[in-house]
């Protein structure tokens, strides 16, 4: 939806600009829109650095939905193989075709942005596929894909440009490996493929591309799961492994360069063939320890996932005197999202020092417009915010880890109960009866109060939410002991843990004496 090009009623074009059509963004723009303001979002849905598209609703709504097909496409896979126990006879055997899958996701990532677009014309947002610039206090530069220019005026400004994945600096890093938002432009598998990156997506989209056959090494490159509890982190390194996952710790990726040219028959699966599927080939990467060794190994596909940079660079922040972090990038906000500019707040992943997921961005923008436009007071509770990774095995948390709480409240104040568990689903084919496991930590002192809540195991999102409006209130050791369990169902055992983990140590420290 084009702005309008007559005279503004006000001084100033628009009472709100955002720039950047992420989630977060999104959200301030329609409930300002909502509350009867003139709202005009500048988006520019430009191409990755590999050629990939992008679409409207930034990197964080677009990908989360790409997580969770991805994560299914894999689970359904196993279920497959479930399926027998339980009574299905498969007539032939079952196979993945990647390209149907790319193209049905890639569909619904679309058709996704275009239900945005009129969802932000019916609520009275007006949309322009440009680039914003701050130039002055009140003024921003729009770029449009043509390179056309304009100068627009708005009261309130708020940043919302997210971040996008970064690459480590190695020679042939940019030239050789994908990110995540480029997995899916590839017309054929992956083929073998290294994971640079411990991160949540590194270990979900290793998981994934596992899940479908393919083999898949993973150099954890820094640390697995940085900022997860590592105990979880670690149970899921051991799931993943014994899925056919192969793990390089302790190591580094130092070089990539091609050894071996692509075909025209392996990019022949669509018409149009973008530079990075046409300069694909066999990938030789050198790889460090950190003892100072090398080796050198062949893949198809060097999948980078080692972290993501704020998109703040070049949007005019500096113009104006807006404060960022010498070390992230990311803009320094006050608890009512502002910035070191009174008229111009961050929303979502530009944030310094705050965590990110696409439900937190669109409550905290929610807020923000109504902080604004109808004077309401309430700020956006930053703590105890709910995550899920998408893994095999999938793993949700809220609260604080494990290590977090002992170092908050010392070893001897914290409490930790934790169990195994075996899915019923999982009974027929006899899965692996001690992969699943949840871990709940307490603060002795405040009468047992939940700290810390970590699922592991099937649908461990969905299992959590309705914990965490519990944790909010302040849930207790003691409440979750008197909640009822719902049979059967996996979630159950969050009302019956009795078995701490000083219990289980001890246990084990008697059965080593006694071997």
């Amino acid at each position: 939806m084009d702005p309008p090009t007559g005279p503004s009623l006000g001084p100033y074009d628009y009472d709100l600009l955002v720039i950047g059509g992420g989630s977060g963004g999104l959200a301030v723009a329609k409930e300002a829109a909502g509350l009867r303001k003139k709202v005009l979002i500048l988006d520019l849905a430009a191409p990755s650095p590999r050629g990939t598209k992008r679409e409207l609703g930034g990197s964080s709504l677009n990908t989360d939905r790409i997580r969770k097909f991805l994560q299914q496409a894999s689970l359904l896979g196993k279920a497959v193989q479930d399926s027998e126990k339980y009574g299905w006879g498969m007539k032939d055997h079952a196979s993945h075709g990647w390209s149907d899958l790319v193209e049905a996701v890639q569909e619904k990532v679309k058709a996704r942005s275009t239900e945005l677009r009129r969802v932000l014309k019916r609520c009275g947002c007006f949309y322009l596929n440009a680039r914003g610039e701050i130039v002055a206090p009140h003024t921003v530069e729009a770029t449009d894909m043509n390179g056309g220019k304009r100068h627009l005026t708005a009261e309130t400004l708020v940043v919302a440009t997210g971040d996008v994945p970064q690459y480590l600096g190695v020679p042939g890093d940019q030239e050789y490996c994908l990110t995540s938002e480029d997995l899916l432009s590839l017309p054929h598998p992956p083929g073998r493929t290294l994971v640079v990156g411990g991160s949540a997506e590194g270990l979900e989209y290793a998981g994934f591309l596992s899940g479908l056959g393919l083999p898949v090494t993973v150099i954890p490159q820094p640390d697995l799961l940085q900022g997860f509890d590592q105990k979880m982190a670690k149970k899921i390194e051991k799931h993943m492994m014994g899925g056919g996952v192969e793990f390089l710790s302790h190591c580094s990726l130092t070089k990539v360069e091609q050894t071996e040219a692509c075909s025209q028959d392996a990019v022949s699966g669509t018409s149009e063939t973008t530079p990075q599927q046409a300069s694909r080939g066999r990938l030789r990467v050198t790889i460090a320890s950190k003892e100072g060794q090398t080796k050198q190994d062949d893949f198809d596909t060097v999948l980078l996932a080692v972290g993501r940079k704020a998109s703040t660079s070049d949007i005019g922040l500096e113009c104006v005197g807006v404060q960022c972090s010498q070390d992230t990038g990311r803009i320094l906000v006050n608890e009512r999202d502002e910035t070191s500019v009174d008229h111009i707040y961050a929303i979502g992943s530009v944030q310094h020092g705050r965590p990110s997921t696409t439900g937190l961005s669109v409550y905290a923008g929610t807020l923000l417009a109504r902080r604004l436009y109808r004077e309401d007071t309430s700020l956006c509770d930053y703590t105890n915010v709910p995550t899920v990774v998408l893994t095999p095995l999938e793993y949700a948390s809220c609260g604080l880890s494990e290590e977090k709480a002992n170092l908050t409240f010392g070893e001897a104040g914290v409490e930790v109960y934790h169990s195994s568990y075996w899915p019923l689903e999982w009974e027929l084919p006899a899965r692996n009866k001690n992969s699943c496991y949840v871990k709940v930590v307490c603060h002795i002192p405040d009468d047992e109060r939940v700290v810390g809540l970590h699922v592991m195991g099937p649908n461990a999102g969905d299992i959590l939410q309705g914990f965490v409006a519990a944790m909010k209130c302040g849930l207790t050791k003691r409440q979750l002991d008197a909640t009822v369990g719902i049979q059967p169902g996996s979630a159950q055992v969050l009302s019956s843990l009795t078995q701490t983990q000083r219990m289980s140590e001890a246990l084990m420290t008697r059965g080593k004496c006694c071997s």
